[in-house]
Order: structure tokens, then C-alpha cells, then sequence
């Protein structure tokens, strides 16, 4: 088949910038999920001593150092407790207490041979109905 003639006005016009297409945006970094334990959870945010001293503090009006000192003597007298043996029930709170691990067999997750673990204390921690209930 042969080609028709064309004329020149029946080539079509540029199209005007006005109706340019946008240009393309670029493509959204995605976050990369995390491994480990740290998948499973997002970041929580840690309340130092100093910040809860400060918090009673102001709503005590009471001054900074005299609240962080009755904070500091309070987690020292809590320790001494737990190192007796003896538990600690904070009313709201819950009850801490130290409890005893018995020596047992653990497998070295790397190489899977059998490894003995020493016998250990730990601190346990069961939490009021209240703490529960708030949660």
C-alpha cells in the first residue's frame, strides 16, 4: 500500500506545557524490619530515677534533691531487703521477691553439645490486680 501525501496542517500541534505530565516522584524509602527481639517490639521509651524525682518533686513541692535522696535511700533499703531473701510487697505495685534456680543442663544453641548451667538467683516480680487492671 502506498503512502498518503501529508499536508502540514494536518500534523498535530505541540501539547502546551500547561498539560505536560507531572514528573514521576521518586520512589518512598520503606523502613527496614529490624531482627531479632526488636522486631517483635517497638521502642519504649525508659523513665529514669531522676525523672520520677523530678515528677514528685513538682507535684509535691518539695525540692529536687531532697525527693531524689529519699528515691536513692528507698532502692537502697529495697535492695538490702531482696539480698536477705526477704520479699517485698508494695501495695498497687505487686510483690517482689529473689527465688533460686537449681543447677541444670543447657545445649550451647551455636554447636548443640550439652553444657551444665550453674545454679542462680533471680529476682521475680508478680504484679497487683491494680498494675494488672491499668496495663
Amino acid at each position: 500500500m502506498p503512502r498518503a501525501a501529508t499536508t502540514g496542517a494536518a500534523k498535530k500541534p505541540a501539547a502546551p506545557a500547561s498539560r505536560a505530565k507531572p514528573p514521576v516522584p521518586a520512589k518512598a524509602k520503606l523502613p527496614v524490619k529490624a531482627k531479632g527481639a526488636a522486631a517483635k517490639a517497638p521502642a519504649v521509651a525508659a523513665i529514669s530515677l531522676k525523672q520520677l524525682a523530678a515528677g514528685l518533686a513538682e507535684s509535691h513541692d518539695m525540692p529536687k534533691r531532697q525527693v531524689e535522696a529519699m528515691l536513692g535511700e528507698f532502692v537502697q533499703t529495697f535492695t538490702e531487703h531482696l539480698t536477705k531473701g526477704t520479699k517485698v510487697r508494695i501495695s498497687g505495685l505487686g510483690i517482689f521477691q529473689v527465688r533460686t534456680r537449681e543447677a541444670r543442663l543447657g545445649r550451647n544453641p551455636a554447636t548443640g553439645e550439652q553444657i551444665q548451667i550453674k545454679a542462680s538467683k533471680k529476682i521475680a516480680f508478680r504484679p497487683a490486680k491494680e498494675l494488672k487492671e491499668a496495663v
